[in-house]
């Protein structure tokens, strides 16, 4: 008989980033499936789960619920950097390994989370990279009042100053906030070449539909001359904004392709991150023959590992992913990819290897199509 391994599943169900989260879940889910049906593998896992409701004071007892009361020694969850930073104390408190598949911030590494989505030189920097040289220099920044927005926007000052850019202002919503009024009023005011969201859930939705009323309303600020641009929004949220989303771009390492067949092929890369993830976990089982985390990071140092996204593998320095990036704008309701790397992008969650003038010298890219 084939042994049992638990693992934990700690994403929200509700709350502001609902869609997120459920996203991420499907795809853990999904990959569980296709392991405890696959012959060839040597065990079944086993997922153990809590949700935590968007509340950010339950992620560290369920947390804490799962590695001590559940025993299992890999969790897979947490959407937002605040709840991933919530459990990281508790992970190194009960030798735990956090499988955190969602896009951030980056300027952080620990021995006890895999960061298995892409971190800033895979997605902001690529992202303004190809959106300079096409709308201009001078953004206006948004952001919700947290980790993910503070930290994005700090890192897109200093790229948009590398090139003798001007921010043209910089707001900021509390989760969950939709009274967006006066930011269309600066924004309008401002006449800005682009603007950056990085506004999550609820703020993000009501803001492009306010925005492209405005957009309907003066054509400067319609997607081909002003677009929104964002390095987290996905086919999670499509349905929620509807209309609204039509011309924004964004940056992942996978959007789904309408033509394919197929549950993945239409997954966002919150669904393909996380499906990755368990794959790669799985993978690692097999090569380590233990679930303890330290072999567990071991034998993760250099593997590939086939996945939705392609063949890809962690770097055991900063236990980041290789990624591939790829840049889609929403055309008819579902996104058209425009940009892809030439290969997989080496993760650099530091900026350690950019230095000044990092957007004219990042050449990894190669044009797949554009409607200009």
């Amino acid at each position: 008989m084939k042994r049992s391994i638990e693992i934990g599943i700690l994403f929200s169900r509700s709350g502001d980033y609902q869609l997120l989260s459920n996203a991420s879940r499907e795809g853990v889910l999904a990959a569980i499936e296709a392991i405890n049906s696959d012959s060839r593998r040597s065990f079944l896992l086993r997922a153990r789960e809590r949700d935590p409701q968007g509340q950010i004071e339950r992620y560290g007892p369920h947390c804490v619920e799962l590695l001590r009361d559940e025993g299992v020694k890999h969790i897979f969850g947490c959407t937002t950097s605040w709840s991933r930073k919530e459990v990281i104390p508790l992970l190194e408190k009960h030798g735990g390994l956090l499988w955190y598949a969602c896009p951030y911030e980056g300027f952080e590494t620990n021995d006890h989370v895999i960061y298995a989505h892409a971190c800033p030189n895979q997605h902001i920097v690529p992202l303004l990279d190809f959106v300079i040289p096409r709308f201009g220099r001078d953004p206006f920044l948004l952001g919700s009042n947290y980790i993910w927005g503070w930290e994005l926007n700090r890192v897109a000052r200093d790229l948009i100053g590398d090139v003798n850019g001007r921010v043209l202002g910089e707001r900021y919503l509390p989760l969950g906030d939709t009274g967006i009024e006066r930011l269309l009023q600066e924004i309008e005011a401002a006449r800005p070449s682009f603007i950056l969201n990085n506004l999550i859930g609820q703020s993000s939705h009501a803001f492009l539909r306010a925005y492209a009323e405005l957009g309907r309303r003066d054509r400067a600020f319609a997607p081909e001359n002003c677009p929104v641009v964002s390095c987290n929004l996905t086919e999670a949220e499509l349905s929620a904004i509807g209309e609204a989303a039509e011309g924004l771009l964004s940056v992942g390492p996978h959007f789904a392709d309408p033509r394919a067949t197929g549950a993945l092929a239409r997954a966002s890369s919150f669904h393909a991150s996380a499906h990755a993830a368990v794959l790669m976990l799985a993978d690692a089982l097999e090569a380590a023959g233990s679930e303890d985390p330290d072999s567990i990071r071991k034998a993760l140092d250099g593997l590939e590992v086939e996945t939705p996204l392609g063949p890809i593998a962690i770097d055991g320095q900063t236990q980041h992913t290789s990624l591939p990036v790829r840049i889609g704008r929403v055309v008819g309701g579902a996104f058209e990819v425009v940009w892809e790397s030439q290969g997989r992008q080496d993760p650099d969650p530091y900026l350690s290897y950019l230095g000044p003038r990092a957007l004219q010298r990042h050449a990894h890219l190669r044009v797949v199509s554009c409607n200009e």
